[in-house]
Parts: structure tokens; sequence; C-alpha cells
């Protein structure tokens, strides 16, 4: 603190960012008098190269804004009133120990389910001490699915998550298909070298719903259906297969499960393929043959694809594409998804198993609060993740939270839309004040990131509250850490030698091959075989239809539209719904809004038998006929009836990880009278 009178004091402090993007940027941060007032990009990271996306640049709105929680409190009023009364953080732990307690001796401490989501979260926020907690008191077990498990069950299935081509190979590339993830808003580093890439001569594709920006710059983009991105695959699969551009040489040396792939791909002509997916079979056609002829040629696959019912399948077809074309084995070609593999790190410094708990995915939790089957969830404790936002069938998951028998913790840094219905608020540090490990999983970096300022209020870390709540509860172990510097610590023990040396002395680990391997030289898949399989027998039993069998629209008369919810520049996922922006419209076609006689900001309901949304429309071309758009990650404070698209989403589970299909809501559409 400044002395009165004293000039304030200017200073710059590096650390890295772990939010859920590829990019683990590095950060300058600036203070003035111990407050920050500027955050940017590091120059001594070379992906990073001095610039960041607008959501981080801003992020010092989050940590000073009046939504910031600054101390504990309990409820007063109703379930979703947001009225509480401020207590210490002995009177409200003192509490959620009792609580615990008492769900533990009446109902077993299955009925204490953990409720988060490890995105935005490295080492130290994300299973260890939170982890110490729940696996020794023997709570549910989460199934954390709401992202990545369908493309991440692919990845493992066929590759044993080998890693995959970085940004920096990217210009190499004759030939990029981005497949259902748009850079442009998230993983914004990879734009450079795109543009580096297009600048050397690759042709570059991108399959998505919509002409984001990437697609716009791209030599082609074609908009397919949701959902529909495995026949587009399958049916470049049969033109490689049928057609004699598979390398058959690779085939049989480096993988198995060709020949089930192929009768798979077999029916997929691109004429059926066309008809399913909404665009042309010559397009399709001169795809598939720019992707036989090119080399490099690298297919980006996003997480776009996965949202729906047949997204694993999907990712798996899209995966196997290098492989099936003879890809591999040049700088520059292959595929490139996550790397957060890369490093090989597993986690020693957690001593404690999984305990054999039940196990609940957490797209059901709306019905698992309201229809339980076996031991009702009595206690439930919310931390890195905001449910009430993010989760299929909002209706159902805000009744859960309304019951007033649920004892609800939540344990955020500003009041979100689950908050509004704790029992008990807890305040968390930002990233900005704590000790936490940026992984990238586009670049290949690993970082320690470090507390720039001090904990604003009484906001504490992870580390130190889910350890408090153990010695609470008496689940304390010798050697266990004390707080959040003492876990940093033993992170950093029990990481490879290398990597702990790295980060110890430079607080960046030196990636390995140099951050640019190549995938069949440098390195290999990682399955038992190091062969890909690419008709995995785990994955295939899985399936409703096995594996690679597509399941058809959902869609009816009655509800034709697909709703789909990408990623945008204002949020990631929910995190920062809170700070002001722009009024959040509901993106429609001109020819479907023609059709409902529908103009620009004409308010609308927008409902299937779920439940309804109220909000205005904006026109535009820039998504595909049949489909509907509205940002990922609002909040229920941006629509006029207080409910987002997520209340309009079924909690059915995609083919492969149990994961969200979001992409698969469909609605239909009408001009509304009113707003409220």
């Amino acid at each position: 603190m400044a002395k009165p009178g004293a000039a304030p004091t200017e200073s710059n402090v590096q650390t890295a960012c772990p939010l859920d993007c590829p990019d683990a940027c590095t950060l300058d941060v600036t203070l003035r008098s111990g407050r920050i007032t500027k955050i940017d990009g590091s120059k001594d990271n070379h992906i990073t190269n001095g610039y960041i996306c607008a959501k981080v640049r801003t992020f010092h709105e989050r940590v000073y804004g009046d939504d910031r929680l600054l101390y504990p409190a309990v409820r007063r009023g109703a379930k979703g009133s947001g009225q509480f009364t401020r207590v210490t953080w002995d009177t409200a732990l003192d509490l959620i120990a009792e609580k615990m307690r008492d769900a533990r001796a009446s109902a077993g401490a299955e009925s204490i389910l953990p409720l988060c989501y490890g995105g935005s979260n490295g080492f130290l926020t994300q299973d260890y001490a939170d982890a110490i907690l729940f696996r020794r008191l023997g709570a549910s077990r989460l199934l954390r699915t709401v992202c990545a498990a369908p493309t991440g069950a692919a990845n493992l299935g066929l590759y044993g998550k080998m890693t995959s081509v970085s940004y920096e190979d990217y210009p190499e590339a004759k030939l990029i298909v981005i497949w259902g993830v748009n850079p442009g808003v998230s993983g914004i580093h990879l734009m450079p070298f795109l543009k580096e890439a297009r600048d050397r001569g690759a042709y570059v594709v991108v399959l998505d719903p919509r002409a984001t920006t990437v697609a716009r710059q791209a030599d082609l983009h074609l908009a397919v259906r949701p959902g529909t991105d495995l026949p587009v695959a399958l049916a470049i699969h049969r033109y490689l297969f049928e057609e004699g551009h598979a390398d058959q040489a690779f085939l049989d040396q480096h993988t198995t499960g060709a020949a089930d792939l192929r009768r798979m791909a077999e029916p997929w002509t691109f004429e059926r393929a066309a008809e399913v997916s909404g665009v042309s079979a010559a397009q399709l056609r001169g795809l598939a043959e720019r992707f036989a002829k090119a080399s490099p040629a690298l297919v980006k696959c996003g997480w776009g694809l996965e949202r729906n019912r047949n997204g694993g399948s999907a990712a798996a077809a899209v995966l196997a594409l290098p492989a099936v074309g003879g890809k591999f084995g040049v700088r520059g070609g292959g595929f490139s998804m996550s790397n957060s593999a890369s490093w090989d790190i597993d986690r020693k410094w957690l001593a404690d198993a999984e305990p054999p708990t039940r196990a609940i995915n957490m797209n059901k939790v709306g019905r698992v609060l309201t229809e339980p089957e076996g031991t009702p969830v009595n206690v439930l404790f919310v931390y890195n993740c905001n449910p009430v936002a993010i989760l299929p069938d909002q209706h159902r998951v805000i009744r859960g939270f309304e019951r007033e028998d649920l004892f609800t913790v939540v344990f955020d840094q500003v009041m979100t839309d689950s908050a509004m219905y704790a029992d008990v608020v807890l305040p968390a540090t930002t990233f900005l004040e704590h000790y936490d490990f940026a992984r990238g999983y586009g670049p290949i970096t690993l970082q320690l990131g470090k507390p720039v300022i001090d904990a604003v209020g009484e906001s504490r870390s992870n580390s130190d509250v889910f350890l408090d709540l153990s010695r609470r509860l008496e689940l304390s172990a010798q050697g266990d850490p004390e707080d959040d510097l003492e876990a940093m610590l033993s992170v950093l023990g029990n990481l490879p030698e290398r990597v702990g040396n790295d980060l110890r002395e430079t607080w960046k680990a030196a990636p390995p091959h140099g951050g640019r391997p190549i995938q069949f030289v440098d390195v290999f898949p990682k399955t038992a075989d190091r062969k890909v399989n690419l008709f995995p027998s785990a994955l295939d039993s899985q399936t409703p239809q096995g594996l690679y069998g597509y399941q058809p629209d959902p869609g009816t008369a009655a509800f034709p539209l697909a709703l789909i919810s990408p990623a945008s520049e204002r949020t990631i996922s929910s995190t920062l719904g809170e700070l002001n922006r722009p009024e959040v419209r509901l993106e429609m076609n001109p020819d479907d809004a023609s059709a409902r006689d529908v103009e620009e900001g004409d308010a609308l309901r927008v409902w299937n038998a779920l439940g309804e949304m109220r909000i205005k429309a904006h026109l535009t071309h820039l998504v595909r006929p049949g489909t509907v758009s509205m940002p990922k990650g609002v909040w229920r404070r941006h629509t006029a009836n207080g409910f987002t698209s997520n209340a309009l989403v079924p909690d059915t589970l995609s083919d492969l990880g149990g994961g969200a299909c979001f992409n698969d809501a469909r609605v239909q559409v009408e001009k509304a009278e009113t707003t409220k």
C-alpha cells in the first residue's frame, strides 16, 4: 500500500493463463500500487507473441467487478433470490462440514456430489486438494462429460492420445482442413500460422454450419448441417478406399481395423452424404480429391462436431482420415487436436485412488436432482463450474437447485446463476491471485502461473479451502500439503525431473521435441501395439448403432430448426458472462426468417417440448438455412424470460463418452407479441 502523498508505483509481473483455451498464453500484467491496470501478452512466448484475446485482456474487470464475491455468506431468502448474509470463513466451513457429516451419517457419503468441470484449471485447482477431500469422504463421483468427452474417447481409442501437430507446423501444410472449430474466437494464436500457410499456398477448407471468420477467409467452406459430420467423413473414406487412394502400405504396417472402417464407409456415396449434410456432392468430391493428392495434408479436428448424438463416431472418422490417406511422417502432415497428454504427466502427487462409489454423468444432473434413482443427492458442492448456465435441460437443473432439502455450496469468483441458489457461497481467487499450472493443448507448453496480486477481499484458493475442509472432517493424512504454496511445491516435486527443474528455474518447461513433433517420426500412437486402431472394439460396443453408425436427425415437422450454441469472443464457456456485452440475439438465416414473417430485431419465442426462450432476432446469411444460433455460455440475464438455449437442449448423451448433445436441440421459432 502506497503511503499517503507518495507517487503510485508501477510494476510488471509475468504469469500464465490457465483458462479453457488451447493457447495457454504467457501474460504481462501491469500493476499500479498493487492493483491490476493492464493485462497483455508477453513476447517471451513466441506463440503468445505480445497479444492476447479480448477476454483475458479485460479480465481485471472480473477481478474488481461488482459481481465479485468478497466474503463467505449464507442464504437468508428464497433459493434463487440472491439474498445472503455475510459470515466468517470459520462459520461457513463449520456449517459445510456439519452438513457433510450429517449426510454421510443419514444417507451415506454417496448423497454428497461434487459438481465441477476442469477446463479452466491446472494441476492445483482441479483434482488435487478437492480429490483428497471427496475421495476420502467416499462421495459420489462426477463424470465430467459436458465437453471433450466424445472427442477424447475417439482420440484415446484410435491413437492413445498421441501428440498432434502443433501450431508452428501449420505453414508447412499444403492442405488444411479445419473441422468443427473456430480459432477466430477460441485459440486465436493459430490464426497467424493459418495466414502464413495460406500466404505460402496452402488450400484451407472449413466445415462449420456458420460462416465464421475463419470460414470466410478459407478457400472452401462446407456449411454442414449440425450432426452430419460423420457421413461427410465416411464419404471421404469411401472415396479413398474405393478409388485407390488409401495408403495400403501404411495401413498394413501401422493400423488395425481398416477393413471394418471400410465396411462402415461403403454405403456413404457422395450423393447420399450430400443429401444428409446439405452440401453438394461435387463439393464433397472436390475435397476428397484434394485430400488424396495433397502432401503435407493436415486435419484440424475440433470440439464443435462432438456436440450431438453422432459426436464420438464423427470425431473418430475425422481423426482416421490421415491414417487412411497416408498423411503422416512429414512435417505439417497428420492431425491436430489436443496436446494436453504430450507431457506424460501421471499426477503422482495424488496418492488417493478413486473409490468405487457411484458415478454420475454431469449432463444428467438435472434429472438426478429431481428424479433420483437410489440414494438422492442431499449435499451439492459446486466449484469450477456454473451448472445452471451450462448444463443441458436447464429447467430440470433449476428445479433441482430449488429443492429446499438440497444443501448447496457454490465456491466461485463471482455471483453466478448457480450461486443465486446456494445455501452457502464461498469466494474463490482468480488465476491472478493463486498458483497454478497452465498447460497448452494447442501449442505444447507448460508454465507455472504465479499470483500477481493479493487475494481480493476474503477470497481463498481451491487448495486452501479443500484442505481446510479435509482437516475439519478429520480426513487429513500425513504428507498432505498445508496450503496453496505447499501444494504447488508438491506438484513440482512430482513432475518428471527435467520438467520440474525447468519450471523451478524459468517457470516455463522446454517442450518435448522442441514443441514441433512429426507424427510417426518423433511420436507414435500410445496404444498397446503403437498402431492406429481404426475400429476399436471398446468404442464399437459403446455406441448405439456401432462405431461409425449414423443416427438420423432428431428434428420433426413441429420442431425443424437445429439450435446450436458455438463459442464466442465474449466468454470462456460461461466465464465472464457477468460482464456487460451487446444484446444477445438469435442468429437466423433470412430464408428461415422470411418463412416465419420475422424481421431484424423482432422479439421471438423459441421453443420445443422442453421449454421456451424469449430473445430478439438477428438476421444473417452467416448461419446456414435450417439452423439458428446463439452464443455458448450466456447467462439467464441475457434473455427476456431468463432461460437460455440450454433450456431447449435434451439431456440425451452422445454415442461415445456420454457427452452432451447441445447441437441436437430442435426448435420452432415464431414472432412473439412481447418480450416478457
